[in-house]
């Protein structure tokens, strides 16, 4: 089976149940056979099961890495995307709060095509990356989004030879499909084109 970001040939890595992952030798990512996607109905309803109330302080608390990055990066007149923003789009709201420009862009909750075919300064993609069943052709996405000099914000969990994969919890969630190792997010810089990359825990952001 080849790697969906790297499409590099992979080894069979673990075994859960009925769903089966491989490993990338050449970028060290982890990813679930597409065979063991749930639906899109399925992925919908899962999602809609999130508690995502966007004055809760623990979730504002939950993305403020990325929101304090944005606030101390960039101007209030500079156009942001809030892309993945799921039910509870709280960087739109704490961005706005702050009278920040930001847009938000969701293929289930905020389907706006409209938002697709503009440019930004910076995007945010809190716990968002993990989903991609395509995660070349979405990362391309949103460097093309991005104008010169723009900066992509995302938040993950790492991958790590370290982890126990049996008792990552990470792994569990169904609609948790590809997972990034720090070799992963280097072959993105370099591969899709960005001009540097910096990891600081779960936060990675990529500057054009």
């Amino acid at each position: 089976m080849k790697c969906p970001l790297c499409n590099h040939p992979s080894n069979h890595f673990y075994s859960q149940k009925s769903r089966e992952f491989y490993f990338c030798t050449k970028c060290f990512s982890v990813f679930l056979d597409d065979k063991n996607y749930i639906s899109e109905t399925e992925e919908r309803k899962h999602y809609e099961m999130h508690n995502n109330d966007v004055n809760d302080i623990r979730y504002q608390s939950f993305v403020s890495p990325i929101v304090d990055s944005i606030l101390n990066d960039f101007k209030k007149t500079d156009k942001g995307l809030d892309f993945g923003s799921g039910t509870g789009p709280v960087i739109t709201k704490m961005l706005r709060d702050n009278d920040y420009d930001i847009q938000e862009y969701d293929p289930f909750f905020a389907d706006n095509s409209e938002t697709l075919k503009q440019k930004y300064d910076y995007i945010a993609c809190c716990e968002v990356i993990e989903h991609f069943h395509h995660p070349k052709k979405e990362f391309e996405l949103l460097f093309n989004l991005l104008k010169p000099g723009g900066k992509l914000y995302c938040k993950t969990d790492l991958f790590t030879e370290v982890k126990n994969f049996d008792s990552w919890g990470y792994k569990n969630d169904p609609t948790h499909v590809f997972f990034y190792h720090q070799k992963s997010i280097l072959w993105i810089q370099k591969n899709i084109g960005f001009t540097s990359v910096k990891i600081d825990g779960r936060l990675i952001v990529f500057e054009k």
